[in-house]
């Protein structure tokens, strides 16, 4: 192994310093996104700026859930101290002078921004404390770490790099300063890590596997290696028949106690090295293989992967939601260098940096499961570029400074630092450009939550409203009603949704709203697909359904349709899910329906983006060299009084295509015959509806809740 450089000059009040520096710098890079939209109205609610991210609002209810007493009836609800993200919320908002909507507009801003913390003080170890200094500044606004952990981007996720990058400076420093204390510190925090971010799982455990793989090559006699391996090892088993909750309480002291055994003399005089690495063996092959977490990680690596349809009950074959998920689809290689360091070169001088890094410090080998796991996006998604991007910023950095310390004599290595520093700039510049473009707007906008406020003062906690999974958590947070699918709940039960929305009969629409509600509320909230379809037919039962005949179930709680117009944009998307034979695995011949945005018009044509055309005086559309009849063409428009009135003509009988032209949204679109008399767009772009199963309570033009009647 490479010598360390000679102790650097750095002190420890210095170091505050430098971490102070460039935690502010990642705070305030934050505060563009607030300059940029904190002046439009629509995206505000109770007095401050919503929210960007969808998952937030999961970890919002709970909190909300636990502080204002609501969301009681929501099964799906956690309990506020059993995440990092709702336990930290409640306590801002219980501790500090602000509302629960301020603390989850800048949590991930203030929590993120720690990053910085452990990249500097991993090189620290190195005697490389400027070279972390330079490197945090770049990871701490990297593409992808701070797409995740802007602020208004409430989540989880302002805990998983974080964290892990704590975790690997602790087992780096086992490594390099050889004390027992470091690695039960570690141990710790791999049990921990659930509780900040449960998804993580696998991330920790191919730390502790990269490091029990150089320990035992490159340490093979050493009792310490041993000692270390079977801390980390322990501290991942989980306890069985304990919830996570509880087994914090047994498993610290267990993990404290175990560290005092090892430093033990007696202990260790007990027992031979021989005797003391099968004791380890045996712990190891038990803590990876028989406690699941091997099994685990190619469980998650198969899901990644995989693009089939999942079959797993009783041979029933529905599409798997991975595939219609865009950051869990496969990406090229220039998005994964931006998203993990800015820019391709930056990636490319990023990877030659961690070869020179391991070849002068080996022990920073222990970071590769992290750069591996940020690679793995090529195959699995962007999703997984966030983990490198701490690894490639150092990496980066540290070949700047290799370079330069190799031009500059020993005498003027200060020289050596200010090149590295402005090369830095380089790898941070395509950052701070992107921080500048990525502007994204609120999850919901003032007009649709003023909707389910609303909602909220007409429904009940009870009550169910059934749309499509994206819009589940914010619907919990401002209606206080209840889903059956969400963002975390959304597999076999989306069949169901799907088929309520594309159904071209409202009948059958209706029976099955109150069928899945009430089968998920009597069956204790199971999945209502596998329990619906346990012992019926999919494709008998749908049919049966649809009877004028059949009896739906006793109604226990109001069921609410919420109809967003956001949802054209992905109603294609939507279809996929029931527009499938579950039996036979057939799926239908894929549905229509396109928009276009009014260009303008002349005599003859009516214009609309991508070269399409309407013929006003034969009725037919153009689309490049392509003529098609039209069977309907529907014009809609609201008038003084926020009313809707529509024009619908009949052209051609024979045709196929239909047009439904949004006047107020300058929105024209193109359907063919299913996506035309679907639930959705019968109810959403024409309110045409049977008074007898639905009732309107809410019309709007951007979102419309009706209520189901039986």
């Amino acid at each position: 192994m490479k010598k360390l450089e000679e102790q650097e000059l750095i002190s420890t009040k210095l170091v505050f310093v430098l971490i102070g520096i460039a935690y502010l710098f990642s705070v305030i890079a934050r505060y563009w996104w607030v300059y940029k939209v904190g002046g439009i109205d629509s995206f505000h609610w109770n007095n401050q700026l919503m929210i960007n991210t969808n998952d937030g609002y999961y970890w919002a209810t709970s909190a909300d859930a636990y502080l204002n007493g609501t969301h009681q009836y929501n099964p799906r609800v956690i309990e506020w101290y059993s995440q990092a993200t709702t336990f930290f919320t409640v306590l801002g908002v219980k501790f500090l002078p602000f509302s629960l909507e301020t603390v989850i507009l800048y949590m991930p801003s203030v929590i993120s921004s720690l990053i910085v913390i452990p990249i500097i003080l991993v090189m620290r170890l190195y005697n490389l404390t400027l070279i972390g200094f330079f490197s945090a500044l770049i990871a701490s606004i990297a593409w992808s770490y701070y797409n995740r952990t802007m602020i208004g981007y409430y989540d989880s996720d302002m805990f998983s790099v974080l964290m892990a990058t704590f975790i690997l400076y602790f087992v780096i420093a086992t490594v390099e300063k050889r004390k027992l204390e470091y690695a039960l510190i570690t141990g710790i925090l791999m049990f921990l890590y659930p509780f900040f971010y449960d998804q993580g799982k696998s991330v920790v455990t191919a730390i502790v596997i990269m490091f029990i793989i150089y320990k035992v090559i490159f340490y093979t006699k050493e009792r310490f290696s041993y000692e270390a391996i079977i801390l980390m090892t322990i501290a991942l088993i989980p306890l069985p028949f304990i919830s996570y909750e509880v087994s914090i309480v047994i498993k610290i002291p267990l993990l404290i106690g175990l560290y005092f055994i090892l430093k033990s003399e007696k202990f260790t005089k007990r027992i031979s090295l021989k005797n003391f690495i099968i004791l380890t063996t045996i712990i190891v092959i038990f803590g990876f293989y028989f406690s699941g977490l091997i099994p685990a990680i190619l469980n998650k690596l198969s899901q990644y992967l995989s693009r089939g349809v999942d079959n797993t009950t009783e041979g029933l074959k529905y599409l798997q939601v991975i595939q219609t998920i865009r950051e869990a689809g496969a990406i090229p290689f220039s998005l994964v260098a931006k998203r993990i360091i800015g820019s391709p070169l930056g990636l490319i001088v990023a990877f030659v940096g961690y070869l020179t890094l391991i070849f002068k410090y080996r022990s920073f080998i222990l970071a590769l499961p992290l750069f591996g796991i940020g690679l793995f996006a090529y195959w699995g998604g962007l999703r997984f570029t966030v983990y490198a991007v701490p690894i490639a910023s150092i990496s980066a950095v540290y070949l700047f400074y290799f370079i330069s310390k190799s031009i500059f004599t020993k005498d003027k290595e200060k020289f050596a630092y200010v090149t590295t520093g402005l090369l830095s700039l380089a790898i941070l510049w395509p950052n701070i450009k992107h921080l500048e473009r990525y502007i994204p707007g609120t999850v919901f906008s003032k007009q649709e939550v003023e909707i389910l406020d609303k909602l909220k003062s007409i429904s009940s906690p009870k009550d169910y409203t059934l749309t499509w999974w994206d819009y589940g958590y914010p619907i919990w947070f401002y209606s206080n009603t209840n889903t059956i699918i969400d963002g975390g709940k959304h597999e076999h039960d989306n069949f169901i949704v799907s088929t309520i929305l594309t159904s071209n009969s409202q009948l059958q629409a209706a029976n099955l709203s109150r069928i899945a509600v009430e089968t998920y509320i009597k069956s204790n909230y199971r999945t209502i697909a596998d329990t619906l379809f346990e012992n019926e037919n999919p494709n008998e039962f749908l049919l049966k359904i649809s009877s004028p005949s059949f009896v739906p179930p006793k109604k226990s709680v109001d069921v609410y349709i919420y109809l967003p117009f956001r949802m054209v944009g992905i109603f294609p998307t939507v279809n996929r899910f029931g527009n499938r034979n579950l039996v036979s695995g057939r799926v239908g011949k894929p549905a229509l329906l396109a928009q276009f945005g009014l260009r303008g018009e002349d005599e003859d044509f009516i214009y609309f983006t991508n070269n399409f055309k309407i013929s006003k005086k034969r009725g037919y559309i153009e689309m490049g060299n392509k003529k098609m009849a039209i069977h309907t063409f529907a014009i809609t428009f609201y008038d003084k009084n926020r009313k809707l009135q529509k024009s619908i003509k009949t052209i051609n009988p024979k045709a196929g295509i239909y047009l439904i032209y949004l006047s107020n949204y300058k929105k024209l679109l193109l359907l063919d015959k299913i996506m035309y008399n679907s639930l959705y767009i019968q109810l959403f772009a024409l309110e045409n509806y049977d008074k007898n199963l639905f009732e309107p309570v809410i019309l709007s033009p951007y979102v419309k809740v009706f209520k189901l009647k039986r």
